[in-house]
């Protein structure tokens, strides 16, 4: 049996334990993990998805616990690139899988996926649950994978130059051209091998320095390696400026139809290549011998700044200085109305627009004919139909100028729609309020199309919001605001403006209660088996519906106050106006000994007789030391000790009890000896060191012989050597120690062994 399908069956048995012969547990649903894939040889379970045409098949695997309907479905669906579920992709759907705890959903990667953050989940149908998201994944799918042809922005011979000289200060760009849809992939660009992102990660790079440039799609860590999309080089060569210039025009300030010469570059040679820009957008491309370039005064958009770029053999890539066209008798025209209003049966408008220069003419249309004698700034329309006014400025360095306002549709309306929205975000039993508005007002017209007149009309209908279908007493603005459960219903809107009455779609509200639920425990930690804790609130039960959960899933106790006695987070829900209103989660924990902390952290304490050491402890809400004979010494988190002797500090958590027993010994006064006579009369026999190095544990020591070979190597050295059946063959031997503590040396001498 598989161990995720064992982890399934232990915490299914678990559940039922739990719930006695009384029914079965809530449904749990476990995050699906990567899976081997059974038609490929070995075991292939994949780390990272690298999706294509030739290759597209993986598999997760899913565990579960019942019970669920019998037509049910589970749903495997995939985040977005960073995780979401906000608009989450449906990758698998099974419903023959209602029985098996333990399976596998086979998948395709969708043709856009390209991410290192994706994410799995699984949803059941009924009832609706959704699993904890999956662990994050480097995922791609790769649509593109031959390799990719770079050039310099205006090259557009059949087989464009790999070889690009930029002149000193200048700049140029470099361009993928033979990748579909270039701009929806990321890029990894290089310089020299080294990455270059100076200009980011897209589909173009500017770049003012010499080198050897490449560039590769960016499928991740994983999949780029595999994609073989990395380009040919481009070199970069950085030369000598030839001093391109645009020759200075006759006029720079032109008339729209005007006729001008073109704008010339100052080198004019047949065999190099142009490209021309206005305002850095080229409006030209790469033309060879294409020196000159002339401006369409006609176009309205023509002023702007002007610069040419050449390429060729033998010189460097260079774009000019700009030179600014602008443009003569320049003013604009604005209209005053919206661009679509309603115009109600017997009513008029009134349509108006405005120049920022004089003089102007005025002339009104409607329907694209001239209005006979309108010719002022405003008009007075009684009938439906497109409107718009020429204005016409006279005088100036320019012949006369007409410009066009945008139109105006004035429609007669068969009826008018309402739409209302809640005014911000909204979830039944999350929002203890919320406003509602009019969010959109349409006039239907007779062909049965729509016009939007929110904005035209919104401040003339006069509004009666209803709840349940009876009017709200008071609520007449297009607007209202819910803030208590007594007013959960079902809100529409009836409007009224000259005979229309339009009512408005219908919206649900139900609030949560604007109330603290909050549980309280008599104690937060369980001792042990037996121990227990009482969790109750101080919120009247009696008569209302409420349930207990622990770590998420629901208790069957119906009791006001819960005894509980394992460690768990726990909550209370209670029912209010068909909401679930939550309290506070109270955390009960297991009792733990390592809360409580000696300093100094060790269980022999050493210091010189005659002096004292105080000890103390953390961790507890009241403390008690003794000594070995059990008298009591203080009852405070600390205590000093003068005396030998074995100690002992009983801390108390809430019922919880620890005890800790350490010793105190009086540290030796003598030091480290360099003369042992081991002849066996009992008197100096072996090497003895002060309790200081001997009664901590961390303390390394180490003794060599002449040769320099250890003869010792000990921690907690046990004043031990030599010991009794060690012969020494010469009469006065020599010996080396070191005394350690981690990598600091503490101490380093001789010992002279006489027998």
């Amino acid at each position: 049996m598989k161990p995720n399908l064992i982890n399934a069956f232990l915490l299914m048995i678990l559940s039922l334990m739990a719930l006695g012969t009384t029914g079965i547990s809530a449904q749990t649903l476990n995050r699906p993990t990567a899976a081997d894939n059974p038609n490929l040889s070995g075991n292939s379970v994949w780390t990272a998805a690298c999706g294509s045409a030739g290759f597209n098949e993986y598999y997760v695997n899913f565990t579960w616990l019942p019970t669920v309907a019998v037509d049910n479905e589970f749903i495997l669906e995939l985040s977005d690139a960073n995780g979401m579920f906000t608009t989450a992709t449906e990758l698998s759907r099974v419903s023959d899988k209602n029985t098996d705890f333990d399976f596998e959903f086979n998948f395709a990667l969708p043709e856009n996926t390209r991410g290192d953050a994706y994410r799995f989940r699984v949803r059941s149908t009924k009832p609706a649950k959704t699993s904890p998201p999956s662990l994050p994944f480097e995922m791609y799918y790769i649509d593109f994978n031959t390799t990719i042809n770079i050039r310099e922005l205006g090259d557009t011979a059949p087989t464009p130059a790999k070889q690009v000289k930029l002149c000193g200060g200048g700049s140029t760009t470099l361009e993928v051209y033979n990748v579909p849809n270039a701009e929806t992939y990321r890029y990894n660009w290089y310089r020299n091998t080294s990455p270059y992102t100076v200009s980011g990660y897209g589909p173009s790079i500017e770049v003012t320095e010499g080198g050897f440039y490449v560039v590769e799609l960016d499928y991740g860590t994983t999949c780029s390696g595999s994609s073989n999309t990395q380009s040919l080089s481009m070199e970069v060569q950085i030369g000598t400026s030839v001093g391109l210039a645009l020759n200075p025009p006759v006029k720079t300030v032109l008339c729209t139809g005007e006729t001008v010469a073109p704008l010339e570059a100052n080198m004019n040679y047949p065999d190099l290549f142009y490209t021309w820009f206005k305002d850095g957008n080229m409006v030209q491309g790469s033309t060879q011998g294409a020196y000159t370039y002339a401006i369409d005064t006609n176009d309205a958009q023509f002023s702007g700044d002007y610069t040419v770029r050449i390429q060729g053999d033998g010189i460097c890539t260079e774009t000019s200085n700009p030179v600014t066209i602008t443009q003569a008798g320049m003013f604009s025209v604005s209209r005053d109305n919206p661009a679509n209003m309603v115009l109600l049966p017997g009513q008029t408008t009134t349509l108006s627009v405005t120049s920022d220069s004089t003089p102007v003419s005025y002339q009104w249309y409607k329907d694209n004919l001239a209005l006979n004698g309108e010719t002022a700034r405003t008009l007075v329309a009684n009938s439906v139909g497109v409107y718009y006014a020429e204005v016409s400025l006279s005088g100036g360095s320019c012949p006369m100028a007409t410009i066009s306002s945008e139109t105006t549709t004035l429609v007669y309306p068969n009826a008018f729609e309402f739409t209302i929205d809640y005014a911000t975000d909204y979830t039944d039993c999350i929002n203890t309020s919320i406003a509602m508005e009019i969010s959109r007002i349409n006039a239907v017209l007779s062909d049965g199309s729509k016009l939007d007149v929110t904005t035209d009309l919104k401040a003339s209908f006069a509004y009666q919001w209803t709840k349940d279908g009876v009017n709200v007493g008071g609520a007449t603005s297009n607007n209202i605001s819910l803030i208590n459960t007594g007013e959960n219903g079902i809100y529409t809107l009836v409007g009224s403006l000259d005979g229309f009455n339009p009512v408005s779609n219908a919206l649900p509200v139900r609030l949560l209660t604007n109330e603290m639920l909050a549980i309280t425990s008599n104690a937060t930690i369980i001792c042990g088996t037996g121990d227990t804790a009482t969790i109750s609130t101080s919120t009247d039960l009696s008569g209302a519906t409420f349930r207990w959960s622990k770590d998420g899933l629901e208790i069957l106790d119906t009791s006001e106050v819960l005894t509980v006695s394992e460690p768990g987070t726990y909550q209370l829900t209670v029912e209010k106006n068909g909401c679930d209103l939550k309290s506070n989660q109270l955390v009960i924990t297991p009792f733990d000994d390592s809360l409580i902390i000696l300093n100094p952290q060790t269980e022999d304490i050493l210091f010189p007789e005659g002096s004292s050491r105080e000890v103390s402890v953390t961790g507890a809400n009241s403390y008690q030391w003794f000594d070995e004979n059990k008298v009591l010494l203080g009852d405070t988190d600390s205590v000093t000790l003068s005396l030998e002797g074995t100690y002992t500090i009983i801390a108390t958590i809430n019922d919880c009890q620890v005890s800790k027993t350490f010793t105190v010994s009086y540290q030796d006064t003598f030091g480290v000896p360099n003369v042992i006579t081991a002849n066996g009369d009992g008197f100096n026999d072996q090497w003895v060191l002060p309790n200081t190095y001997t009664k901590d544990p961390a303390i390394h020591v180490i003794i060599y012989n002449q040769k320099g070979e250890e003869v010792l190597n000990q921690f907690q050295y046990k004043n031990n050597w030599p010991e009794a059946t060690m012969k020494f063959p010469k009469q006065n031997m020599v010996f080396y120690y070191t005394i350690k503590n981690a990598k600091q040396t503490l101490k380093k001498g001789t010992i002279t062994v006489i027998r």
